[in-house]
């Protein structure tokens, strides 16, 4: 059986330089998520969705291999992150930032398929958040991204590395700042985290 690897298949999205920003061009993908609000460090509903998400994607993950032989990695944890005012998103203002979280699915998974497993995942365990999770096609367009390696709270300079390159490039900033988070942070140490810093242009 052929397992299905999408960053592999994907690797322009998935495994951008740590030296340069680059522009690309993100195609429509299906994605399990969810939305939430707050300082993701100590929001009870960030720790829950995540839970959902992973329990939905694995129940459908095993659920379509054992009915229809279909296998594929489980893909990382993305986040959306903006605030009403775009033009006011700051680091330093999380309990005011809105968010969402997604892991991206294969072309082939269909909404009843997702309900099936929802359906499953809800009988064993119920997680809190699973009725928040929704199935959706997600078109980002084009964008500008770089690999950011290190903690989280360093992600700064980066950051603004990345919308210098932006507007360097002749274009504006459009839609939500989006993370791409490789690295499971219970197993890697701060300054080895891997995350994607992604921006829409315009």
């Amino acid at each position: 059986m052929t397992k299905l690897d999408l960053i592999k298949t994907l690797k322009p999205l998935y495994n951008p330089s740590a030296k340069e920003p680059a522009l690309v061009e993100v195609p429509p993908l299906n994605f399990l998520l969810a939305d939430g609000e707050g300082d993701p460090n100590t929001s009870q509903d960030f720790h829950e969705i995540m839970m959902a998400l992973y329990g939905a994607a694995y129940t459908l993950k095993f659920g379509l291999k054992k009915a229809a032989g279909f296998d594929w990695k489980v893909m990382p944890l993305e986040g959306l992150w903006w605030m009403e005012n775009m033009a006011e998103f700051s680091l330093e203002r999380k309990e005011d930032w809105l968010w969402t979280l997604m892991i991206a699915q294969p072309d082939f998974i269909t909404p009843d398929q997702v309900e099936v497993a929802k359906a499953e995942l809800q009988r064993k365990k119920n997680p809190p958040s699973l009725s928040q999770v929704r199935f959706e096609r997600y078109e980002e367009g084009s964008a500008a991204q770089i690999m950011h390696i290190g903690p989280f709270s360093e992600e700064r300079p980066t950051i603004a590395r990345l919308h210098e390159f932006i507007a360097q490039s002749g274009h504006q900033l459009r839609g939500k700042h989006h993370e791409i988070y490789l690295s499971d942070p219970r197993r890697t140490p701060p300054e080895k985290l891997k995350t994607i810093i992604r921006q829409p242009f315009e």
